[in-house]
């Protein structure tokens, strides 16, 4: 096909046109990178003569270019008659939503980020306990008292060997993180300084503030001269970080089986004192169930709740609301 007779083709393909899908098939024909029209021409050129390339080679280029002005206008025109359409295709398209981090996620994502960067590990443990580690190791032992504060779910298949003491031990859902801090010590000799954010369970009545099912953030940290000041600077520090520059904190005296002294820890936010975690110095007798000599080392622990965090830091009056399933809750994130 010579010049003209690709432009009078052209010509009476490109008045039939009704739409955009018709006008990309006339460019393909003819402006094509691989069979287009004007393409095979200017391929042929290596076969003509110096004269007839001086003269065909001009030609098709501009031919080339006054095709593409010509899809061009077209296409502009086409753009044009459909505005009035229900559908315009000139319009991008409809911007995809993107999915929402639950607010308990991007909590404990923002905690770990806080504590790597005081050189703390995250580490994580089974949400299946043994009474060993939920309570006989944390100096918890069967019949103490302090057993009350914590309403243990125990499993019906609730006999497991401890291979360590050579005997049966029964099965339970943590009711708290604590027990990482033993099978971790077990482990690892000190220093070192950990996380752990899990999953627990009470059974518990469900109301504004309480859930059967929650989560902790546990922390540890142990070596030969770690002391309460260490503590009040780490736990002073991540708080300032997550609340603001300025949170005021403040300490008082608790008891907990597993420390001593026992703490627990209040921010001041908006001129009321509130409870965000408990905490304290742990127990010789902690260090002893994992081996530690307790005169040659000691360390903090410290524990508290995701939800409460999430709900004093986002203003969440209901810790139901984050187990509803309500994506009107859960997009506001």
């Amino acid at each position: 096909m010579n010049l003209d007779s690709v432009k009078k083709s052209f010509s009476e393909e490109i008045k039939n046109v009704k739409d955009a899908k018709a006008l990309e098939s006339v460019r393909v024909r003819y402006l094509g990178r691989k069979d287009g029209e004007i393409t095979k021409i200017l391929r042929s050129l290596k076969d003509l003569s110096p004269e007839e390339k001086r003269k065909v080679g001009p030609e098709a280029n501009a031919l080339k270019a006054e095709l593409e002005l010509v899809l061009e206008k077209k296409l502009k025109s086409l753009a044009a008659s459909q505005k009035s359409s229900s559908v315009d295709l000139t319009l991008p398209g409809k911007k995809i939503p993107f999915g929402h981090l639950h607010p308990l996620t991007q909590m404990e994502d923002r905690i770990k980020e806080i504590f790597s960067t005081l050189n703390f590990s995250v580490v994580e443990g089974p949400e299946v306990e043994t009474e060993h580690y939920n309570f006989d190791a944390l100096n918890i032992p069967a019949n103490h008292p302090a057993r009350d504060m914590w309403d243990t779910f125990w499993l019906l298949q609730n006999e497991i060997k401890n291979q360590k003491f050579k005997n049966l031990e029964r099965l339970l859902l943590r009711t708290h993180t604590s027990p990482m801090q033993v099978r971790y010590m077990e482990k690892h000799r000190p220093p070192f300084q950990i996380i752990v954010p899990g999953r627990v369970f009470r059974f518990e009545a469900t109301d504004a503030s309480h859930e059967i099912n929650f989560h902790q953030v546990e922390g540890l940290m142990v070596g030969t001269d770690v002391n309460l000041a260490n503590f009040k600077y780490v736990i002073e520090e991540f708080l300032q970080q997550l609340f603001g520059a300025g949170t005021h904190v403040r300490f008082r005296p608790s008891y907990f089986p597993f420390v001593e002294p026992g703490l627990e820890v209040d921010v001041q936010l908006n001129s009321k004192w509130l409870e965000v975690m408990g905490a304290g110095m742990v127990h010789p007798n902690v260090f002893k169930a994992v081996g530690y000599n307790p005169k040659e080392v000691q360390g903090f622990a410290f524990g508290m709740g995701l939800e409460r965090l999430a709900m004093i830091k986002y203003k969440i009056p209901d810790i139901r609301m984050f187990y509803s399933g309500d994506l009107r809750f859960i997009n506001q994130f």
